[in-house]
């Protein structure tokens, strides 16, 4: 994939999504920053290729994803299975989680994440369906 956004400008929504972050997003980084959840590193917000992840520990090449009522669309769906594929395509797994369930319940959410991080073979999870 050929870039068609600049790297600066990526790094700009990227720092603005960071000072905006939905509810879930605050919940998990609390629960993912400093490698607390199993001394994993991870980032938030980060460019890879033109889209911006949530969460991604690059160690692992995992991404989280929290997803909220607009990834409930078709349009929103069909894109986000492009953008997967080509993170997959980069060596990347990807693990959807629906912002209901991180907001009522991040300890599962978390727990999901620590699945994720010990099973570096399991496929991608699409956690909203």
């Amino acid at each position: 994939m050929s870039s068609d956004i600049p790297p600066d400008l990526l790094k700009r929504f990227a720092r603005r999504q960071r000072a905006n972050a939905v509810q879930a997003e605050t919940i998990l980084w609390r629960a993912l920053r400093d490698r607390r959840c199993d001394g994993a590193k991870f980032r938030r917000q980060t460019p890879i290729g033109d889209f911006i992840v949530d969460f991604v520990c690059f160690e692992r090449r995992l991404v989280g994803e929290a997803d909220g009522p607009s990834h409930a669309s078709a349009e929103q769906q069909a894109k986000d299975e492009e953008r997967d594929a080509w993170l997959g395509g980069q060596g990347f797994r990807i693990l959807r989680l629906p912002n209901e369930l991180v907001i009522a319940s991040p300890a599962i959410a978390v727990e999901r994440i620590r699945a994720a991080l010990a099973n570096p073979a399991a496929s991608s999870s699409k956690g909203r369906r």
